[in-house]
């Protein structure tokens, strides 16, 4: 990839899709919308482009905010922010469901502020939108649409943009409540449990100065028991460390009992009768939510879930 000339394409894209108006930047802080409000600026000038944060609350990571509001001052573009806690809590009570909740929450409320302008998003090949989508849709465009995480990573680099890690990937980011894998049936049990935990473990991987490529705690159960599962990839080679940690993820309230994941495992997934019926969503649940973000390979054990209130999956068990 010769990324300078890439680079340009999507600075002439830019130009053309937003006809050079005004426009609205969906920017979370992390790498690839980033990436998108640099190269927006460049082809169109700051003063045509507001960047617009969508905050969950309790699920948004500490850095996330630090970041959103560095870079915006960084580049000197104006920064607004909305808050989707309220309507993120009642969503997920049916269950885990991350693309809904993009669509309908943080892209849905920024378009119902941007009027007609037209709004870029980050979205690229490593997540839904890129596999499935277009990357002009409905007044969104996503420059990054044909590009993979790996690529984005080196425009990042061309453009010497420094950009501070916010969640549990070294690519993604996204919010706490994407590792509570069972319905936010209560916020001050599961919430601050999946909350807690996350934050926590990207606070003591700090201070251990520890490198990890994977970092997060997974959130599983009945509904009245919350087992977390930490992931850690690679894992230090100090045992000690993986005694820090797990025993401060295990002191939380919130959390019951608590495992270090490092071998393979089988967990056991309730869904409704949609997903459970639909094989295409199975798969994608196990291969494009779960496998990547567990350090051990996952197999799967499914079942039909009486539950009417539950609208997506639950894992309430691991073997």
């Amino acid at each position: 990839m010769d990324i300078r000339v890439e680079i340009d394409n999507i600075i002439r894209k830019i130009k053309q899709h937003s006809s050079e108006k005004s426009v609205i930047v969906a920017f979370s802080g992390g790498l690839d919308s980033s990436v998108v409000l640099f190269l927006t600026s460049e082809a169109l000038g700051r003063e045509r482009i507001k960047a617009v944060n969508v905050d969950f609350g309790l699920f948004t990571y500490q850095k996330a905010r630090l970041n959103v509001a560095s870079i915006c001052e960084e580049m000197q573009i104006e920064l607004d922010t909305i808050s989707g806690e309220v309507y993120q809590r009642e969503m997920m009570k049916g269950g885990p469901d991350c693309n809904l909740c993009t669509r309908k929450i943080k892209l849905g409320l920024i378009r119902a502020c941007a009027g007609n302008k037209l709004i870029l998003t980050g979205s690229n090949q490593s997540d839904s939108w890129g596999k499935y989508g277009t990357d002009f849709s409905s007044g969104f465009f996503a420059p990054l649409f044909s590009y993979s995480k790996e690529e984005i990573l080196q425009m990042a680099g061309f453009l010497n943009l420094k950009i501070e890690r916010i969640g549990e990937n070294i690519y993604r980011e996204g919010c706490k409540l994407k590792h509570l894998l069972k319905p936010l049936a209560n916020t001050s049990y599961h919430g601050r449990a999946v909350s807690l935990a996350n934050e926590m473990l990207l606070e003591l991987i700090k201070e251990l100065n520890l490198h990890t490529e994977i970092a997060n705690v997974k959130i599983i159960g009945p509904l009245n028991e919350n087992i977390a599962l930490i992931n850690i990839s690679p894992l230090p080679a100090e045992v000690r460390y993986l005694e820090i940690i797990t025993d401060n993820i295990a002191s939380i309230g919130e959390i019951d009992s608590c495992v270090l994941v490092s071998h393979p495992l089988q967990l056991t997934i309730k869904a409704n009768k949609g997903q459970f019926n639909n094989l295409r969503s199975r798969y994608w649940i196990e291969q494009g939510r779960l496998q990547p973000e567990f350090t051990a390979p996952l197999e799967f054990k499914w079942l039909l879930s009486t539950n009417h209130s539950l609208k997506t999956f639950q894992i309430v068990a691991y073997n």
